[in-house]
C-alpha cells in the first residue's frame, strides 16, 4: 500500500492474517477511497474485506497502475 498525501507505504501477505492488518491499518487511516489493482481474483479477500468493514474501494486497471 502507499498513502497519500503522507507517503506511507508498507506491504501485507495476501492470506486471512494480512488482510486483517490490511483492514485495521487503512480503517485507523480513515481513507477517502482505496484503490486496489485488479489482479485476476487475487485481490478478492481484500475487496471483501475492506468493503465489509465499509472502505470504498475503486478497483484500478493494471495498465494504469
Amino acid at each position: 500500500m502507499h498513502v497519500l498525501p503522507s507517503g506511507e507505504a508498507f506491504s501485507v501477505g495476501n492470506d486471512h492474517a494480512g488482510v486483517e492488518d490490511l483492514v485495521r491499518r487503512l480503517a485507523a487511516l480513515s481513507p477517502a477511497v482505496v484503490g486496489l489493482e485488479s489482479t485476476g481474483s487475487f485481490e478478492r479477500l481484500a475487496v471483501a474485506a475492506l468493503a465489509g468493514n465499509g472502505l470504498a474501494i475503486v478497483m484500478i486497471n493494471p495498465a494504469r497502475v
